[in-house]
């Protein structure tokens, strides 16, 4: 069975209003969380073979928090401008593409695409909004047949935003 972290980037700043959406970096907020959440996943011991992310500053520095905690080499990162702002249909094609002698694989992504994604995989779990740093995770029988194999819930898991800034 394969393992699916879906993760949506941190918490991003506003601080530089004619700076490019995709040129905006994680506020410290959004840094406490990514490493409080790449924390957790390190506590539940899943393996992560491939980290996959958008070319987005912000979704590339939470996936590098991801990366440091869980001890995943530069080799098996890739950042992919498909990504960014990516609808659920990328998503899937993005994951069906995926190689088979990759087992677990952590997804960095945006909102509304990434929502739409988690909810379109009919796990008997819907969410109404994915919360930055969300960790939305599943089990599946293999990649190529992500929209019609077999999947599993795992956890769905976020920050509690009281004990940030």
């Amino acid at each position: 069975m394969k393992k699916l972290l879906i993760i949506r980037h941190a918490k991003s700043g506003w601080a530089n209003i004619g700076q490019r959406d995709i040129e905006r970096t994680l506020n410290e907020r959004g840094h406490q969380e990514a490493i409080l959440m790449a924390k957790r996943m390190e506590q539940k011991q899943i393996p992560v073979d491939f980290l996959l992310s958008s070319s987005a500053v912000r979704t590339r520095e939470t996936c590098m928090h991801f990366a440091n905690m869980l001890h995943v080499s530069n080799d098996r990162i890739q950042f992919d401008a498909h990504l960014f702002h990516a609808s659920a249909d990328t998503l899937f094609e993005v994951v069906g593409q995926l190689k088979d002698d990759v087992h677990s694989v952590a997804l960095f992504a945006h909102n509304p695409g990434i929502t739409d994604f988690i909810n379109q995989l009919n796990v008997g779990v819907q969410i109404d909004d994915m919360p930055t740093a969300g960790v939305f995770a599943v089990e599946l029988a293999n990649w190529k047949n992500i929209s019609t194999g077999e999947k599993k819930y795992l956890f769905f898991d976020y920050p509690n935003r009281t004990g940030l800034l």
